[in-house]
């Protein structure tokens, strides 16, 4: 640690020591949380938004998956229970998980925005966790025994101890500052502003002169296919909202997605205004757009283990699993999507060993800035999953701290052992789960 930013550490008061410190409020931050905090451990959750639940919440993605593979189920735990509480207090009715669908996002479950937050606010406080909403971490910094954390807040800034933090910002953040190297795919995915659209009789719309309309537009330039997601504008508005792709944006940095944010909602309006032209949609307008533009992809860890594609849909079963993933590879490039979908039978897992920053010693890392490869990363990135691989970072965050070992050092029959307890699935030798 140079002196220069260990004299920064120290012109800050230490307001209070933790176990475990969670930077962000996500799909996977929300359950290392809690996961850590059922067990035992102090737990302070840190979230720039004003609620917890990431995309679902802030984003609009509200229709979380997958849980079940193949007629069975492949992730449970405290991500399964705030599901179950969520459908059981707004009477949503379940897909049958028995059944194998046509589709993989038939498995999906719609979830009410707001009583998903309140379930988590919840859950955050049946487990001990302190939450900090408006909060975002400025500074880090590891040393043997613990990592300092500075976060700016509405009050400025304050400072906390932690035995272990866990990074579960998206961006991988506290990764970054804490100089863990951290790569970028070469074309990184569009992102997509979720909306309603309302104001037109989807049953009278005119598919032909739609086609017509469509043709002249992207003729003109007037509309793109990037906008459009590679569908058609008649597709879109059977289904009540555009669907678009937002390219050649960077949600790594403010600056980045501040222009993400931006060029979301000019693409938006844009569409919709020329929609306004066509007869019949003259009162065509946004009912509802998410209060984030959701971002695919930005960095991602070099771990200790890094999952490739390969692997991915083979369904490798890692000496070190710890949870399971069931989505297709699902990669959005600007005027569509190239999806490679898993062989019946195959279940893919995701291994500790790519929570763990190369050479870490305090840190893990949760969601899609995990280490793997472009492909694999894109699967990996559904909500599910990333729900999923947060209770074990939860777990072995909570492990770290208790035995005062490196993340790296905690024994992996014990992370095991540990998620079992909260109610976790956790992959066997032949990838099955237990």
């Amino acid at each position: 640690m140079s002196n220069c930013r260990y004299e920064l550490c120290k012109c800050f008061d230490m307001i209070d020591e933790y176990d475990v410190v969670v930077a962000g409020g996500g799909a996977a931050g929300a359950f290392a949380a809690i996961s850590a905090g059922m067990l035992g451990a102090r737990t302070l959750l840190i979230e720039k938004n004003g609620r917890l639940g990431g995309t679902i919440t802030s984003a609009g993605v509200n229709f979380p998956g997958l849980f079940h593979a193949w007629g069975r189920q492949i992730i449970s735990g405290p991500c399964w229970e705030a599901i179950i509480r969520t459908v059981s207090f707004d009477g949503i009715q379940l897909p049958d998980f028995e059944s194998t669908p046509r589709m993989h996002w038939q498995h999906q479950i719609p979830v009410n925005m707001f009583t998903y937050s309140v379930v988590l606010d919840n859950m955050c406080k049946e487990s001990d966790v302190d939450v900090r909403f408006h909060t975002m971490v400025s500074f880090a910094e590891e040393n043997e025994d613990c990592i300092i954390v500075v976060v700016t807040s509405k009050e400025g800034l304050w400072a906390v101890k932690s035995k272990v933090l866990i990074d579960a910002t998206g961006d991988a953040n506290v990764a970054g500052i804490l100089g863990y190297e951290r790569v970028k795919s070469r074309c990184l995915q569009p992102g997509t502003l979720v909306n309603n659209l309302t104001g037109y009789d989807r049953k009278s719309l005119d598919k032909e002169e739609l086609e017509r309309r469509e043709k002249e537009a992207l003729r003109k330039g007037l509309v793109s296919k990037e906008d459009l997601q590679g569908a058609s504008l008649y597709y879109h508005l059977m289904n009540g909202r555009l669907n678009m792709h937002v390219t050649d944006i960077d949600g790594s940095t403010s600056v980045g997605r501040t222009n993400a944010e931006m060029k979301a909602r000019e693409t938006l309006c844009r569409v919709v205004g020329f929609l306004k032209t066509i007869p019949g949609l003259e009162n065509i307008k946004v009912e509802y757009c998410a209060e984030e533009c959701g971002i695919r992809e930005t960095y991602r860890i070099v771990g200790e283990k890094v999952i490739t594609a390969e692997e991915y849909v083979d369904g490798h079963v890692y000496d070190d699993a710890v949870c399971h993933a069931f989505y297709p590879i699902d990669l959005h490039v600007a005027d569509g999507i190239k999806q490679v979908f898993l062989k019946e039978g195959i279940v893919p897992t995701i291994p500790y060993g790519a929570l763990i920053p190369k050479g870490s010693r305090r840190l893990l890392v949760a969601g899609r800035c995990i280490s793997g490869d472009t492909d694999s990363i894109s699967a990996i990135r559904v909500q599910a999953p990333c729900m999923a691989m947060g209770q074990a970072a939860g777990v072995a965050a909570f492990i770290a701290a208790r035995n005062n070992v490196h993340v790296r050092d905690v024994d992996i029959n014990d992370i095991k052992n540990r998620l079992v307890e909260i109610g976790a699935i956790v992959p066997d030798k032949c990838g099955q789960g237990k």
